[in-house]
């Protein structure tokens, strides 16, 4: 045997001496994929300027997407080396959300254009499978596009709803969408809102320079908002001062996230109140940042509202010239994934990760964003400060109906005469609700049932129409308000039906971390597709996923299917019950 033996490799070369110890040579090449040099001029291109932090993965990541309509393999090799992270990290985060759509080396890259329609509950009751269809037909000898179905877009009140590339169709028919494809509308069209000089004009920030010039104080603030009520408006209702004064007391540096991802069907008032009056959330936010010390605010808005994007971008923009100093906001955009409106799923989101839920405890308020105490609200929950202070808390707390007290703003859709966002009194009923402000039901429709708080909320019937719609009222019938999405459904529909699309939406949001809710979902999709519905199997399968689901969407998936074995007998009058 000779005094060594060499056995190359392509990354390194271990010699074996004689007395058996093996060394490494240096590597003659970086170990795993190495990117090309064509692929890395174009990120670094694409990124130029851009901080290379691991939290903006994300945003990379849509920079990178919206050059090519989708996520060459060779730019996340390139990313994956500017960003000094492992391809698995990148390639984790890519494939997690649904807007970001990866394409092999070699493989097809999808149509330039892509027409999504959106398929969730209100939709679906207005015929977006007959939409869908027909864009299919008609489109099919053009390879330049594509029609896909998605779940909510955020535009219930217009359904069915359509967007061709960014621009939005509501009410959409396959005239209308074959025509903004002729025109070349694909962009997104940016909302008539009231801009920051207007907004000052009106007393805006008056607020925020009470605070900061000290003529105004912190606590005083804080209490206007218990003495108001002020609850969370994202679906937790949690008491907004108690929050407040939580992370205030919690050591720095403090921060604030707002949750502006309402993905639930049958949820469209952020977007509403957002494309009217954004420097309302705006100041409530920084209002909340200086009461409660937070050194930045980090705003997560969802994909689907482009031009909401665009112009909270502009406004933003304005409001740093104008005022220089201020607290600093981030945006951030989130990448379809509805799982992220869970409060630390969008923590996780937002440090460039996959939106999976964190265990609990410890909460947000103690350990959330990059491991800080983290104020987090709903973008409404913001957009009501300004006027509790300067109004004073009574203006908010405003006697409502059954004992109820304050105002909501209610998103109705469905079978109504009027569709859209209603500021309506707490404790109203879904039949006061639909008469005095939805205009009645449509015509030739009856009341069968609605959806409380969109699809998470389960569904009642109409003989439960009196009930008050309000925080803690609807438990005792296997139900919430959340955040106050009321779908409303007539004889013409199927509760059976619309459970079904329920529970295919969780299917397709759920976020895989846990086996309850992964799989709890996927068999439910599949009894529930069955002709005759197997009740025993689902209840069983419902309670396994309502007590041992990590997160909300897990935990409450089951409530449409359970509801409409329990409310619509009728509809299983042929099957055996458990």
């Amino acid at each position: 045997m000779s005094d060594d033996k060499t056995t190359p490799s392509p990354a390194r070369v271990v010699t074996i001496h004689a007395d058996g110890a093996a060394r490494r040579r240096a590597r003659s090449q970086a170990k795993g994929r190495q990117p090309q040099a064509q692929a890395l001029d174009e990120v670094r291109r694409l990124l130029a300027g851009q901080p290379l932090d691991r939290d903006l993965l994300i945003e990379h990541l849509h920079r990178l997407n919206d050059a090519h309509g989708h996520l060459p393999d060779a730019l996340l090799v390139a990313l994956a080396h500017e960003m000094r992270l492992s391809l698995a990290e990148v390639y984790e985060v890519a494939s997690f959300y649904h807007h970001f759509e990866i394409v092999k080396d070699g493989g097809a890259a999808p149509a330039a254009l892509t027409v999504r329609v959106c398929n969730s509950l209100t939709c679906a009751m207005a015929g977006s499978d007959t939409l869908k269809a027909a864009l299919v037909e008609r489109l099919l000898a053009r390879s330049d596009v594509r029609v896909v179905e998605v779940p909510c877009i955020g535009r219930c009140d217009s359904a069915p709803a359509a967007v061709v590339g960014q621009h939005c169709v509501d009410r959409a028919d396959a005239a209308r969408v074959l025509q903004a494809l002729a025109d070349g509308r694909v962009q997104a069209e940016l909302p008539a809102a009231i801009g920051y000089r207007t907004y000052v004009e009106s007393g805006g920030y008056r607020l925020l320079d009470a605070l900061r010039d000290g003529t105004r104080r912190a606590d005083d603030v804080i209490a206007a908002l218990s003495q108001a009520g002020l609850r969370g408006l994202g679906g937790a209702g949690f008491a907004a001062g108690r929050k407040w004064s939580i992370v205030a007391q919690q050591p720095a540096p403090r921060l604030v996230a707002v949750n502006i991802d309402e993905g639930e069907p049958g949820t469209f008032k952020d977007r509403f109140f957002l494309e009217r009056d954004p420097h309302r959330f705006i100041e409530g936010a920084l209002v909340a940042a200086h009461c409660v010390g937070a050194a930045a605010i980090y705003l997560y808005l969802r994909d689907e509202y482009a031009a909401a994007r665009a112009l909270l971008e502009r406004e933003l923009a304005t409001l740093r010239a104008e005022r220089p100093g201020l607290t600093p906001i981030h945006l951030r955009r989130g990448a379809g994934a509805y799982i992220c409106g869970e409060e630390s799923a969008l923590i996780e989101s937002l440090e460039g990760k996959r939106g999976w839920p964190r265990l609990r405890p410890p909460y947000v308020a103690q350990v959330g964003l990059f491991g800080r105490p983290t104020l987090e609200h709903n973008m409404e929950t913001l957009h009501w400060v300004r006027d509790i202070v300067e109004q004073g808390p009574a203006s908010f707390a405003q006697p409502g109906r059954r004992g109820r007290q304050g105002v909501r703003a209610f998103s109705l859709s469905g079978r109504v005469k009027r569709p859209g966002v209603h500021l309506a009194p707490a404790g109203i009923s879904v039949q006061e609700l639909i008469d005095e402000y939805g205009g009645g039901m449509l015509p030739g429709h009856t009341l069968y049932g609605y959806f409380p708080g969109g699809a998470s909320g389960g569904m009642l019937p109409a003989s439960l129409a009196d009930l008050p719609l309000d925080f803690d009222t609807l438990q005792p019938h296997g139900c919430f308000i959340g955040s106050a999405a009321v779908i409303v459904f007539s004889q013409h529909d199927s509760a059976r039906a619309l459970a079904l699309n329920a529970m295919r939406f969780f299917e397709h949001e759920s976020c895989g971390q846990c086996t309850p809710c992964r799989e709890g979902t996927q068999r439910a999709v599949e009894l529930m597709s069955r002709p005759h519905w197997d009740q025993p199997l689902l209840q069983e399968l419902g309670a396994v996923m309502m007590d041992a689901s990590i997160c909300g969407l897990g935990q409450a998936a089951p409530n449409p299917l359970l509801c409409a074995m329990k409310y619509f007998p009728q509809e299983f009058d042929d099957e055996p019950r458990g």
